[in-house]
């Protein structure tokens, strides 16, 4: 005898649909803790553990700063980029990150050190003492070298690029690309404005913002991004929208850079002639974007490039790098990216080129496809540039002859 099996329990698919969010939830939460954990307790070992033998004050007081540090670190995280957005907050919680990242990577190698040493001979107090006091120096050696470099103007790197389908009358086009401002809890009204005289300076043909303008809402931010409306350029200012725009006010930012004088090329190209010759400029979204639930809002290259002249180059901005491969199978000339900041704050950019295909600079992927991307203008987070520069980037095209 068969049972005849009846129709599925939807209170009981939502409870378990429930369970699972609830699951993940607590293994997230489980990573992140094991995260921090590690990255707080190598430091904490190797500085005041490890046989240093240090006198009972200084242990105990070192103790009680790294703890005191862990508890207030997530708490000052969901202030500052929480619904609340307290920039005073989010500043102490990403100079923290900073921080410790870099007493992590750096007690890394020194607890590297420390094993050879041991292994060596030369252990006990005396030894350890050295490693700890060597990683101390160097971290903050680093950090204020760091931070220096993130909040100076950027450097202008130029960069020759040949676009072998460029016509003659565009040769020596000049394109300034921007990229990662990160506009946020620091105010950088003083620092924008010195970018923008640095822009206009270099007397571009077009200026490209390939996304991430700032992290929080436009009224927040408004005073920092007033600069970019004095930028000037010959032909065309163009933007695009990065994965941080789509954690705030994507559609907001769009609108907010046409009023500042931008074309926002969301999904869509314009084309710019000069000597009888034409280019395309097209933009598309971040990848994340479909992802943000906006009405509209995805990576759209076929329409982006849609009622474009096949026989023109085409400038392709887009956030990521890793768009790149759509950009190959259309037949996109030249992309300019930003995202990966060059990795920031060494050795960050190991982990970058596990997401990225490059981190920084000019690449060729397929026969026609060339690939810029830069390390960005600004800083996330972190006020900290170590290992990777900030930049303007000047690319000027030539035409293969």
């Amino acid at each position: 005898m068969s049972a005849t099996a009846g129709p599925a329990d939807p209170s009981g698919l939502a409870k378990d649909a429930g369970a699972v969010r609830v699951l993940r939830r607590w293994l997230g939460g489980f990573v992140v803790l094991a995260v921090l954990v590690f990255l707080f307790y190598l430091p904490w070992w190797v500085l005041l553990s490890s046989g240093t033998d240090w006198p009972f004050p200084i242990v105990l007081g070192g103790t009680v700063l790294f703890a005191v540090v862990f508890l207030a670190f997530p708490v000052m995280m969901v202030l500052g980029h929480g619904r609340r957005r307290q920039d005073w907050a989010a500043r102490i919680g990403d100079t923290v990150l900073g921080v410790i990242w870099v007493l992590f990577a750096w007690s890394v190698l020194g607890g590297v050190l420390r094993v050879a040493l041991i292994i060596l001979g030369v252990g006990g107090p005396a030894g350890a003492r050295a490693v700890a006091v060597g990683v101390a120096a160097v971290a903050l050696g680093l950090l204020v070298w760091g931070f220096t470099e993130a909040m100076r103007l950027p450097r202008v790197r130029r960069v020759e690029v040949t676009v072998p389908r460029l016509g003659h009358g565009l040769d020596g086009t000049r394109v300034v690309v921007l990229a990662d401002t990160h506009y946020g809890p620091i105010d950088r009204a003083g620092w924008s404005a010195g970018v923008a005289r640095a822009v206009n300076a270099l007397d571009p043909d077009i200026v490209c913002h390939a996304g991430d303008i700032a992290d929080g809402t436009i009224s927040q931010r408004r005073g920092q991004a007033a600069p970019l409306g004095t930028m000037r350029s010959r032909l065309a200012k163009v933007y695009v929208t990065g994965n941080h725009e789509y954690f705030g006010e994507a559609q907001g930012w769009l609108d907010h850079m046409g009023q500042l004088g931008w074309e926002s090329l969301h999904n869509r190209h314009v084309v710019v002639e000069r000597g009888g010759d034409g280019l395309v400029l097209a933009g598309v979204d971040d990848r994340t974007a479909a992802s943000s639930g906006l009405v509209g809002h995805r990576a759209d290259l076929a329409g982006a490039l849609a009622g474009a002249d096949p026989d023109l180059p085409v400038l392709l901005v887009a956030h990521q790098p890793k768009q790149v491969g759509q950009a190959v199978s259309a037949g996109v000339d030249l992309q300019v990216s930003g995202h990966t900041h060059g990795g920031q704050i060494w050795p960050f950019n190991f982990l970058v080129r596990i997401d990225q295909p490059v981190v920084h600079g000019l690449s060729r992927h397929g026969e026609r496809t060339q690939l810029y991307t830069s390390r960005g203008t600004g800083f996330w987070g972190p006020p900290f540039r170590i290992f990777a520069p900030s930049e303007i980037t000047l690319l000027t095209l030539r035409s293969s002859a």
